[in-house]
């Protein structure tokens, strides 16, 4: 998914110490686009907190019913220095990109995509490729590269049966790193973990995790409270590191949430529009050459790729800032 904010702010996400045991993180809705644009809800970046573990984006999306919203219809659009991880409870979303895939995913599955030094794909989750569909619904969350591994070589992968355990009468889905004893098969570049938490009405869930992670969970449907916390519905409540446990209990309705974590991640990171990188330079050339590979012009193409089977032109970037990148204060 593209950031398709008309006047993107630069970020600098920076790990930091949380004033209480549970910080709530309130969504903002970000359109994708487009008179019917399908709206998102996203949590991370915010100006409270950028980054969770190596997690430097997320958005929520749905239930939307897509004979009414238009679906997700994301033109080409290029990646740097980060990785795209689509997961979803409702619906169908078409994946292709500038390696040759052409993969959809549906709920329970896992697409991962690694930009490295650069990439373009489309996504599309419409009725002119899904005529049955009748809702979509789901997340996509994006993590940073470290150093050693941004400028490296761009990748796909689609995990089809991701591993799964119970915890207290709710089942979760481990689609990133591990959790409970299971490992999920998708190749990840920092000390991760991403997973769906399904809670049943009334239950009280101690998740085992690990002591060093920061956490987050992203509540999509029913009540939640999160170590004493009330979390409201699509916000985000963050954990620092230091717990073995994290305690969910759910009220009245089911609950279904999403588990992001990791390491605390301790490089600074520069996200401008769908470029996550260290520094104005890079967002400047990054930018240039995605242009370049619009064109058809060869240094362009060779760091971007092209997606052949999107129907329509791929997504021109946004106009740069008049002032230089530079870190924000938090």
């Amino acid at each position: 998914m593209t950031n398709l904010e008309v006047r993107p702010q630069e970020q600098v996400c920076l790990t930091g110490p949380a004033p209480s045991a549970v910080e709530l993180i309130e969504p903002r809705d970000v359109p994708l686009g487009g008179p019917r644009a399908m709206t998102v809800r996203r949590t991370l970046p915010s100006k409270k907190r950028s980054l969770i573990g190596p997690f430097c984006f997320a958005d929520h999306y749905g239930p939307d019913d897509i004979s009414v919203s238009g679906g997700m219809d994301v033109p080409p659009h290029p990646h740097t220095g980060l990785q795209t991880v689509t997961w979803l409870f409702e619906g169908q979303v078409l994946h292709q990109d500038a390696l040759g895939s052409v993969q959809t995913v549906r709920p329970g599955q896992l697409n991962l995509m690694t930009a490295g030094n650069g990439i373009c794909h489309s996504e599309e989750g419409t009725l002119r490729r899904f005529p049955t569909q009748g809702r979509l619904h789901g997340v996509q969350l994006w993590t940073a590269l470290p150093d050693a591994d941004r400028a490296g070589e761009r990748a796909f992968e689609h995990v089809a049966d991701v591993p799964t355990f119970e915890v207290d009468g709710a089942e979760v889905r481990v689609f990133m790193g591990t959790l409970g004893g299971v490992t999920s098969p998708a190749r990840a570049y920092s000390p991760l973990v991403a997973a769906q938490i399904d809670i049943p009405a009334g239950a009280s869930v101690r998740l085992p995790v690990e002591r060093s992670f920061e956490h987050g969970v992203l509540l999509d449907a029913g009540e939640l409270v999160v170590a004493g916390t009330v979390v409201p519905e699509a916000w985000l409540a963050y954990l620092a590191p230091g717990s073995d446990e994290i305690l969910l209990e759910a009220g009245a309705a089911p609950v279904r949430a999403v588990l992001m974590g990791g390491a605390p991640f301790t490089e600074q990171v520069l996200m401008w529009w769908n470029f996550v990188t260290r520094t104005h330079e890079e967002v400047v050339q990054a930018r240039a050459q995605w242009q370049a590979a619009i064109a058809g012009e060869p240094e362009g193409v060779a760091r971007f790729g092209e997606v052949t089977g999107y129907d329509g032109a791929p997504l021109p970037a946004p106009e740069l800032p008049q002032v230089r990148l530079k870190p924000r204060t938090r």
